[in-house]
């Protein structure tokens, strides 16, 4: 699955989908709600209400990039809290090689935040060690949001995340910390989107007029656009993820900007009332 915008093309990699059992997550949609919002079906929801959602990476080409936003949950981790997100045997290489991305040609890796599951395939395990997957590229990582989870990994599953998937790379030489707000190159600008996790970022693609949003999980779900409130159990500040989903949908909800998310796939989004919804399922 892929968009473009402009000379922008976007490619969706999947991982890992989910139909259901995502109340952990969001335990205010329940199906009762969601079947309130009819132009969640069928692309983001089931007729019984039971949320779709994807674990994926994007491949974002520019006319003289090739980067990966997130990079999912990886093979081989352990010390995750979700017991099917460990040990993991899964194609996501062979399946990236295939939609005509092998790991050598990616330049850039670039990471919203550095949560589980947009930072385990950063590295792969061989010969006993944590190396860099995309050995060609440069890892780009907010500078907040790495010296937060530098400083306060310190929950069991917190630390494992973090010496296997993100300080291997440090210890390489192949992060670049960066501001949340810094320009990346000409097509692409970070837009800090804080509440979700301290130092989060989401992606501003500009190109020939056209524009288009990476939004890493200030939503986890189209939902959460028609209500704002609904913050997902993983946010590390409930109130502060709300009103950044408020001010960034609000930003770009009168123009005609392609928005996709970390855990859903894209479409456009308008205003309804006080709250937004998708209109254009891409």
């Amino acid at each position: 699955m892929h968009w473009n915008v402009g000379k922008v093309k976007i490619t969706k990699i999947v991982e890992l989908e989910t139909v259901g059992s995502t109340r952990f997550i969001l335990p205010l949609a329940t199906n009762e709600e969601i079947r309130k919002l009819p132009w969640l079906i069928p692309h983001y929801a089931t007729e019984e209400g039971r949320l779709k959602m994807s674990i994926h990476s994007l491949v974002v080409e520019t006319p003289t990039r090739r980067i990966v936003v997130d990079t999912g949950l990886g093979n081989d981790k352990e010390g995750r809290n979700v017991p099917t997100w460990n040990n993991r045997t899964t194609p996501f290489l062979e399946t990236m090689t295939a939609a005509g991305f092998p790991p050598d040609s990616i330049d850039t890796v670039l990471c919203t935040h550095l949560h589980v599951d947009h930072v385990g395939w950063n590295t792969k395990l061989s010969g006993g060690k944590w190396v860099p997957t995309f050995a060609n590229a440069r890892y780009v990582f907010g500078k907040t949001e790495y010296e937060h989870w530098r400083d306060h990994s310190d929950e069991p599953d917190k630390v494992a995340v973090f010496n296997d998937s993100v300080k291997p790379i440090v210890d390489a030489g192949k992060a670049e910390l960066i501001a949340s707000d810094a320009r990346l190159c000409e097509e692409i600008t970070l837009i800090p989107t804080p509440g979700h996790s301290p130092g989060h970022m989401s992606i501003l693609i500009e190109s020939d007029g056209e524009a288009g949003l990476l939004t890493g999980d200030v939503a986890h779900h189209p939902c959460q656009m028609a209500h704002l409130d609904w913050s997902s159990t993983a946010d590390s500040d409930p109130a502060q993820s709300a009103e950044t989903r408020r001010e960034l949908f609000s930003r770009f909800a009168d123009t005609p900007t392609l928005v996709i998310g970390g855990h859903f796939s894209a479409a456009r989004i308008r205003r309804d009332g006080d709250a937004f919804k998708f209109i254009v399922h891409a």
